[in-house]
């Protein structure tokens, strides 16, 4: 064979590779957005009901239709925040545009709370840099598995990983994410039980230096947020990380139950006085009557909402896609979005 037959046909079998990829993914994105609307069937019941009533029991657009809708928002877990934001910029629209039947501005407000949950596009720039990224949270929420889903995304994209299980505290955590790692194919560093977090910290981070890792993922206790000790430990694991890697890209997310509606607000900005938050994973969606905490944490804290899982699985932890969440709770039809 010629080495321009070579050559072609090299290039023949990377276009179909690419091709079967973006057809795996365009595939798992699909199947991740319709377990995504079957996970917000209890919040739609909650929420999209409430509005369907408002919209259909008022002729005239007033005072009370705007009253009742913002029950609505606000007793589906948007928070006040958001709620007024979106009820304000509704009045404004049905001003400009002259509205008058509650039907003519159903779309705007479906619109205004898509608005509300929108992620900037340089929310992810830390998967394309050499990064630390240390997941922080409450006991039970998902954290040790939030890391292994993120390590085997980003694994798949090409990234060399390294894993840090700094949660020393917790019987078998070490073992719990050892099990997530074998998973996700990427190597772990961790300390015995009870030994002290910030050496593991310290450790890792010289590992991922010394192995020029792409990114490292750092797992922690379950900090309940009222204890003092342990959160004085996260400044610790944050100073060593200053001093050791400051050239590193700096990620904290924090992983919050989305079944705890309100609640989660709370713990974010409790650990928001401790640490600087980039991002949250927002897990457990699947069966929540509470989903609409959603657009309230992005409004209340300031914080993009960066994941959202829907199950166990890797491919049941993906990107947060403001269209793709709203398409899914108010029951549209949604194109696959990249």
């Amino acid at each position: 064979m010629s080495e321009g037959n070579g050559n072609q046909t090299k290039l023949i079998r990377n276009n179909i590779y690419s091709v079967e990829k973006v057809e795996v993914e365009e595939t798992e994105k699909r199947g991740f957005f319709a377990r995504l609307k079957a996970g917000l069937t209890k919040t739609r019941d909650n929420i999209v009901k409430g509005i369907d009533s408002v919209f259909s029991g008022y002729s005239d657009i007033d005072d009370d239709f705007y009253e009742e809708l913002e029950e609505i928002l606000i007793m589906g877990d948007m928070g006040v925040s958001a709620t007024t934001r979106i009820i304000d910029r509704l009045k404004e629209q049905v001003e400009e545009q002259h509205l008058k039947q509650p039907s003519q501005c159903k779309q705007l407000l479906i619109e205004n709370i898509r608005e509300q949950m929108r992620v900037n596009d340089t929310a992810y720039e830390f998967e394309d840099r050499q990064s630390v990224i240390m997941v922080i949270g409450v006991n039970g929420v998902g954290k040790t598995t939030s890391v292994g889903k993120l390590a085997g995304k980003l694994k798949d994209k090409g990234r060399k990983v390294l894993i840090a299980a700094a949660d020393t505290f917790r019987a078998a955590a070490g073992d719990q994410l050892a099990e997530w790692a074998r998973r996700a194919d990427v190597p772990m560093i961790g300390g015995n039980e009870g030994a002290d977090p910030a050496s593991v910290v310290f450790d890792a981070v010289n590992a991922a230096k010394a192995r020029n890792v792409d990114v490292l993922l750092i797992d922690t206790a379950g900090r309940l947020h009222n204890k003092k000790n342990l959160m004085e430990e996260l400044r610790k694991m944050n100073r060593i990380i200053d001093r050791e890697y400051p050239d590193a890209h700096r990620e904290n997310l924090i992983v919050l139950d989305g079944t705890t509606g309100q609640n989660a607000i709370l713990q974010a900005r409790e650990f928001g006085d401790v640490t600087n938050l980039t991002g949250i994973v927002l897990t457990k969606m699947d069966g929540t009557a509470k989903g609409g905490i959603a657009v309230a944490i992005q409004s209340e804290l300031n914080v993009p909402v960066k994941y959202i899982g829907v199950g166990e699985t890797i491919e049941d932890l993906q990107k947060f896609n403001s269209d793709e969440f709203v398409n899914a709770l108010f029951d549209i039809p949604s194109e696959v979005v990249s």
